[in-house]
């Protein structure tokens, strides 16, 4: 299948990214290479592009978009995972870069390419591995995990509140024929939910194939690594920006920026500070930025992202 990509907020990503010509720019979730090939076209010969993804389909897909740009900047591709972001960059001898790009959450790629089962609406194995490379996928935490540990991924994960009735529901389902299939696993969930939940809001199991997705990949734990290893590898006045697409992720990084913004940890009651912590990011986002109406109606896809960037000082 082509890898599209639809690059969210993609104006509003390359004006706050502030680009250098001859900058270093790192794109750690690549993807087909929406973002990256404006990146890419604004750099000078002395400019370089580093693009990051676990995907091979994606690095694969990106190398041939990214051949076709006009720019006139190095482009280095490397697959592996962003939170190895620090690692790749001193394994290049760069010591700082000028901007980093995390566009987070699942592609439509993925979501599109049906025998991943990220998909609640097509009939797959339960994979959900972003890269194949990954050991634990949705099938074994469906049939090994406790009932009492799939409640919890679903319930932090999905913030699902029928997350202890989901749980019971496949732990009693599996006992008859194991589930591997990303369509027997809706089908237990609409059973678990009450059919006037089911009537209201998203499809009744949005929420939990969120929160197996996040779980197999270990979604938050990768983002809260990497923006501790971005902020100590950008340059100063280097900007990060970051596309989240749940309230999870987007809770994390405001307040990763307004930690780091902020960063005293005296007592609220002292005069003056002691514990001598420095500020080392300037938030540049107060509020996030969201997609515009005319967007929305191209891709509705962007509809729950938001954009938050910080600075470097």
């Amino acid at each position: 299948m082509e890898f599209k990509h639809v690059p969210i907020m993609l104006d509003e990503c390359i004006e706050n990214l502030d680009i250098k010509p001859n900058g270093i720019y790192v794109d750690g979730t690549l993807g087909g290479a929406g973002h990256s090939a404006h990146i890419a076209s604004k750099l000078s010969h002395e400019g370089l592009l580093i693009g990051i993804d676990q995907d091979s389909n994606a690095i694969e897909a990106a190398g041939n978009r990214l051949n076709a740009v006009d720019g006139k900047g190095k482009i280095i591709l490397k697959r592996t995972n962003f939170r190895n972001i620090k690692n790749v960059l001193l394994q290049m001898n760069i010591e700082a870069v000028n901007g980093v790009l995390l566009d987070l959450g699942v592609s439509s790629h993925q979501l599109d390419e049906g025998e991943r089962g990220f998909s609640y609406n097509k009939n797959a194995r339960l994979d959900m591995r972003m890269s194949d490379e990954n050991s634990l996928d949705a099938e074994y935490v469906v049939n090994h995990y406790t009932k009492d540990e799939i409640a919890k991924v679903i319930k932090e994960y999905g913030e699902e509140k029928w997350a202890l009735r989901i749980a019971d529901f496949i732990v009693q389902e599996r006992e008859k024929y194991r589930i591997e299939t990303t369509w027997q696993l809706v089908d237990i969930i609409k059973m678990a939910v009450p059919s006037g939940a089911r009537r209201e809001g998203p499809h009744p199991a949005k929420r939990t194939f969120q929160a197996i997705r996040i779980e197999v990949n270990q979604e938050l734990n990768v983002l809260k690594e990497a923006l501790k290893d971005i902020v100590e590898m950008l340059c100063v006045g280097g900007r990060i920006c970051v596309i989240t697409f749940h309230s999870l992720e987007d809770r994390i990084v405001k307040d990763f920026f307004n930690k780091k913004a902020k960063p005293c940890e005296c007592p609220s009651h002292f005069p003056i500070c002691v514990c001598g912590k420095k500020p080392e990011l300037k938030t540049i986002t107060r509020k996030p930025i969201v997609p515009s109406e005319d967007e929305l109606v191209k891709n509705s896809r962007a509809r729950s992202a938001k954009l938050r960037v910080a600075e470097k000082i």
